[in-house]
């Protein structure tokens, strides 16, 4: 297919998966290509078993224009969300919608064969209780440097034995699917741009996660930005001028994960519970025999004071790096997630008034600073949402729209050469 073709069938895929119910005159419009190269568009796509008709929109002195909606129905998409301490699955159709999900406590350390045979089985339960439908690509988000061009995990600090291992290529087979692998928070901050209704016309979008470990994700034009080898955003490795003596567990000192991450909360947290600094904590450090990020941040709200210092200082250390990106990159947008964030507002407050503090009065007149709307499921958005911009770009659809019978659905065959799932 010419490149001109792919580009304009894109193009014209693109603008009704964003409008639900659009016209052929309206695209004509929109989009400024010549209605004779629409009318084709809308042919191959049907064609293809890509869009339908749904019903009819009012008329402007002749026929009734046909309005027109992307047939998401056509297939599945399997979405994987691995966490450092949780795994994620889910179905979703064409447009993205997550019609099925589960969720369960895992340990990405325990390596790649046992976190993703697992994954494989809640796949497999999910496709058994679903309505039917073929999966036409999966998306993967991990904890930890992905190169994107190969889906490859590379030197990732919390996943040992997860370096260089294919994961793309496994799931490929397994579901006879192109996959895509790329950093969770990268999906995090995708899902946040495509699932949150409040992120309507955000175009550059700065997603931070306080988790385990602490990452970035870059939405620059309403795109991702992933950077000439995939590894925007890793924020968590920044040193911290302030506590160089601290080493972190990519084996270099003062990172900020290792300061504010949280694990390092945690640990600071069973420091105070141990020592008799915090009632709380010891209570439930007793309780439970751990604590965790969430924990710091409960016993905060229930004013227990050491806990709240914590806190604070962590919301001073990542308010200062954020401070430093801000002014940088001038996003309209900062979302945060995590569990670090997601409960309470004390660390949520101490990072708004750094960022506000230290940043460029330009780069924060406007700016937002909010915590994460769609909270665990950000990351299971993110995954099924970039399958469905993968699959539908323009060299995709060369690939097998001509070759497609009217279920539409493409063979992982379809797209050799195509550096996505050979």
């Amino acid at each position: 297919m010419p490149s001109e073709q792919a580009e304009s069938l894109a193009a014209v895929l693109r603008a009704v998966r964003s409008n639900a119910a659009v016209t052929q005159p309206a695209l004509i419009r929109h989009l400024g290509l010549g209605r004779g190269v629409v009318t084709a568009r809308i042919a191959e796509l049907e064609g293809a078993g890509l869009i339908t008709q749904a019903g009819v929109g009012p008329s402007t002195g002749g026929r009734q224009p046909r309005r027109l909606r992307l047939r998401a129905e056509a297939g599945l998409i399997v979405g994987v969300d691995i966490g450092a301490t949780f795994l994620k699955v889910g179905l979703a159709d064409l447009s993205g919608r997550i019609l099925d999900r589960v969720m369960e406590p895992a340990d990405v350390a325990l390596g790649p064969d046992g976190v993703l045979g697992r994954v494989e089985e809640l796949v497999g339960t999910l496709l058994a209780r679903s309505s039917g439908g073929s999966v036409w690509g999966v998306g993967v988000g991990v904890p930890g440097p992905v190169e994107f061009s190969t889906g490859l995990p590379v030197v990732p600090p919390i996943m040992p034995g997860w370096d260089g291992y294919p994961i793309r290529e496994r799931f490929a087979r397994t579901w006879n699917a192109p996959t895509w692998v790329d950093n969770d928070v990268n999906l995090m901050a995708l899902g946040e741009l495509r699932a949150n209704p409040a992120a309507a016309g955000v175009r550059n979008l700065l997603y931070v996660k306080v988790g385990t470990g602490i990452g970035a994700g870059l939405v620059s034009g309403g795109r991702l930005h992933r950077g000439s080898e995939g590894c925007a955003g890793d924020i968590g490795h920044v040193t911290v001028s302030e506590s160089e003596d601290v080493t972190c567990r990519c084996g270099n000192t003062g990172c900020l994960e290792a300061l504010a991450g949280g694990a390092a909360l945690a640990a600071q947290g069973r420091r105070l519970a141990e020592t008799d600094r915090s009632d709380e904590l010891a209570r439930v450090l007793e309780q439970r025999g751990r604590l965790t990020a969430a924990d710091i941040a409960s016993a905060a709200e229930l004013g227990d004071v050491a806990a709240k210092e914590l806190l604070v200082n962590a919301g001073k250390l990542i308010g200062s790096t954020l401070a430093t990106l801000v002014s940088f990159y001038n996003p309209g947008w900062v979302a945060l997630g995590g569990n670090a964030i997601s409960t309470g507002d004390t660390i949520l407050t101490q990072i708004r008034e750094t960022v506000r503090r230290r940043s460029l009065p330009l780069a924060t007149r406007r700016l937002r600073i909010e915590r994460s709307s769609l909270g665990t499921e950000a990351g299971l958005s993110g995954a099924v949402n970039l399958v469905a911009d993968e699959l539908f770009e323009p060299r995709c659809l060369a690939s097998w729209v001509p070759h497609s019978t009217p279920s539409g659905r493409p063979e992982l065959a379809s797209f050799a050469g195509l550096d996505v799932a050979a």
